[in-house]
């Protein structure tokens, strides 16, 4: 005789961000929008305290027991960092897990693939277990931001998390405390384009991030109240003696796209939105990207001019850079503009703001 089985499925997106590159980790704001491209966890409860995470994308799968202590044995250890995560805020599994990963947000490409499934654990996880909760979106950012960066000590900041998990356009300040504000800001359609280039997101994090954190502490040898959070752009040339060319001119890319943030900010926040201006302060942004920050290539280069070309208002890598995706805002034409990106060598998929992280239960027969 057939049963019914017990079925979760928690989806999440993944999420580009608008403004603010390279600028959460430095306590300075972002501004970020979750994408209609998502990943799902399916599965239900199963008795013997084990485990089973199918992951048919990348043909893989892990297993571990929930009756023991878990123990991590790989670097970046997400699926089990969750569950011990989980488990040290009150979480109880007297019962295992089973459960398959599909996804369409393009992995390792700047995209928050890995931070939109760690959201999405996290959500499961929260329904899975003995003492269920429906976490509010907040709360999962939270664990989500513990599990991922803080337990293996990253580089990153908060952005991923936040924006994935609460969805639609997000203003985030994480100093002094986390300031997360929604923007109901209407944009268009973008064309999200994957270059296909391999890249080392830790890598580059903590080679931008060292950069510019050791630019800082030389400034608050003779400036102890320095900070990048109210320093003026008109200011810096003060700081040239005690900077390398290279260094000043990093220092003057952080603080100009903390500029073009806030500038962003006011335009996302007007009745009307100038589409022109929302292009013209992401084409800026992509400039400080490309010469400041040195984090675009010349595959991503050449697809941004290509969307500009095809009629896009503004385009700029995304993520932390070396590769991955690029993205244009395109409310006009995203179907121009997508094939001018692939013609460019990109695959392309043209996206809008959705909403965060979600679940639902259904029935199935065994």
């Amino acid at each position: 005789m057939q049963t019914l089985k017990n079925e979760l499925t928690v989806s999440t997106p993944g999420r580009v961000c608008l403004f603010g590159e390279h600028q959460d980790y430095l306590n300075l704001p972002i501004i970020a929008s979750a994408i209609s491209l998502r990943i799902a966890i399916t599965g239900h409860k199963q008795p013997d305290g084990m485990v089973d995470i199918h992951l048919p994308d990348i043909g893989d799968e892990e297993r571990f027991s929930l009756r023991e202590p878990v123990v991590y044995g790989k670097e970046r250890d997400y699926f089990k960092s969750a569950v011990n995560i989980m488990l040290r805020h009150g979480a109880k599994f007297s019962s295992g897990i089973d459960c398959t990963v599909k996804g369409e947000i393009p992995i390792n490409a700047g995209t928050s693939s890995s931070s939109a499934l760690v959201v999405a654990w996290i959500n499961f996880l929260g329904h899975m277990s003995d003492n269920p909760a429906n976490l509010t979106p907040e709360l999962i950012a939270e664990y989500a931001y513990e599990a991922e960066v803080l337990e293996f000590s990253e580089p990153g900041g908060m952005m991923d998390q936040y924006s994935t998990a609460l969805g639609g356009v997000i203003f985030l300040d994480s100093y002094p405390v986390v300031e997360v504000r929604r923007l109901d800001a209407g944009l268009g359609k973008f064309v999200l384009g994957n270059s296909g280039e391999p890249k080392d997101t830790k890598f580059i994090l903590a080679r931008v991030k060292g950069q510019i954190q050791r630019v800082v502490a030389e400034l608050k040898k003779s400036q102890s109240d320095f900070s990048l959070r109210t320093i003026s752009e008109s200011d810096l040339d003060l700081y040239a003696e005690s900077l390398t060319s290279e260094q000043l001119e990093l220092l003057r890319g952080t603080v100009r796209n903390r500029d073009i943030t806030r500038q962003a900010l006011k335009a996302l926040n007007e009745t009307v939105l100038d589409h022109s201006l929302i292009g013209k302060l992401l084409n800026d942004h992509q400039v400080v990207l490309r010469d400041a920050l040195k984090i675009s290539t010349a595959k991503i280069d050449g697809m941004i001019q290509a969307s500009l070309d095809a009629g896009a208002y503004g385009a700029k890598i995304n993520g932390s850079g070396g590769g991955g995706c690029m993205f244009a805002y395109a409310p006009r034409d995203p179907h121009k503009v997508k094939l001018a990106i692939e013609d460019a060598g990109g695959e392309a998929y043209i996206v809008t703001a959705d909403e965060g992280t979600r679940s639902s239960k259904s029935e199935r027969e065994r």
